[in-house]
């Protein structure tokens, strides 16, 4: 057969491989069964589901024909980079990293860096916009997870909260 889309191909290919790697990846862990699941159903299960997502996507791309082959394009650094350093902000805020000092500085700040720093990625960038979002955002997780789901995670950096 003939790839007729190498970007769909391509995507299952990454879709499968991540799937079937989560899928093992949560074998280690007890897997129980639908009616008493333990801590590896969900993933193995949801590494199943994209693996066949990918699968799909794969079959896809060998079987609908395109315009001009559908070829991959450049790699976007710029994106990549923002995106992956915001999640590693995101990280570092919420939990600090007491092997070289840094103290945790709390959801609140968190979700502001990650929201920064993330629309960095992007074409256009206004920090109104921006600071509007992160607000709506740190609102809504602190509704969702501090007050309706309980959870104990720090919100405030110590040094405001005490």
């Amino acid at each position: 057969m003939r790839i007729k889309s190498q970007a769909d191909f391509y995507s299952g290919v990454m879709f499968t491989a991540i799937g079937a790697a989560f899928a093992v990846g949560a074998t280690t862990y007890n897997i129980g069964d639908g009616a008493r699941m333990g801590p590896g159903y969900f993933p193995l299960m949801l590494g199943i589901l994209l693996a066949l997502l990918g699968a799909a996507v794969m079959f896809q791309s060998l079987v609908v024909e395109t315009i001009d082959g559908d070829p991959i394009g450049k790699w976007a650094w710029k994106p990549l980079f923002f995106v992956i350093f915001a999640n590693l902000a995101f990280g570092v805020l919420l939990g600090g990293l007491p092997s070289i000092g840094v103290p945790a500085m709390g959801m609140i700040i968190a979700i502001y860096a990650l929201t920064i720093i993330s629309s960095l990625a992007g074409e256009h960038f206004k920090l109104r916009d921006v600071l509007v979002l992160s607000t709506i955002l740190a609102a809504g997780s602190y509704v969702a997870f501090i007050w309706a789901l309980k959870l104990q995670i720090q919100v405030w950096p110590t040094f405001i909260s005490g």
